[in-house]
């Protein structure tokens, strides 16, 4: 079996058969980051961009993980299609992406999760559910007959992959693992035990 050049647009291909018909939402994945000490964390988050530059998520910068990337600006996604029986391990370094890139992204969310943006004070204490619920409809008088500008604390990341490997489950667990890792600017390839 020869396998393709181009992880990205391999991804891409996996990502159009994984979003057919997807019973869950393709777009969740997890991401993993650790603090400068190495003591690591994973969340699902939602991938939205992937093209030649990386692979793009958006969140709070303040949140944990947004605390953790400051710290130490690698991280590694693992999305995981049950229903095709595949996975993708995606690692690298994690820059913070263009403004521009940010403020489209805030501006095409639903009008509702761009003031949830602003209320939430992601991964801080919440004394009481109330008490978001009262930020949130603050907010949502604040605003109302006007557009929602994009949090200066809120925005994208880019994943630069240097190592992706795709799996893919095998009778008998004799899966199929190929292996890119980045040299240059291209990718040397090698297929893994299971």
């Amino acid at each position: 079996m020869s396998v393709p050049v181009d992880p990205i647009q391999r991804f891409r291909e996996l990502y159009a058969r994984a979003s057919d018909d997807a019973p869950f939402d393709p777009a969740a994945v997890v991401l993993a980051t650790a603090t400068r000490d190495g003591r690591p964390s994973a969340r699902v988050v939602l991938l939205r961009r992937v093209d030649e530059l990386g692979f793009g998520f958006y969140t709070n910068y303040e949140s944990r993980k947004g605390r953790e990337l400051r710290e130490n600006p690698w991280a590694a996604l693992c999305c995981y299609w049950p229903w095709l029986d595949e996975q993708v391990r995606i690692e690298g370094p994690v820059s913070v992406a263009p403004p521009e890139d940010s403020d489209d992204y805030f501006a095409s969310r639903p009008r509702g999760s761009r003031i949830g943006a602003w209320a939430s004070r992601q991964s801080e204490p919440l004394p009481s559910r109330a008490e978001l619920e009262a930020r949130y409809e603050a907010l949502e008088r604040e605003y109302e007959g006007r557009d929602i500008p994009r949090p200066p604390f809120w925005g994208g990341y880019r994943l630069r992959p240097e190592r992706i490997e795709f799996w893919r489950a095998g009778r008998y667990r004799l899966h199929d693992r190929q292996l890119y890792v980045r040299e240059g600017s291209g990718w040397r390839t090698e297929t893994l035990y299971p």
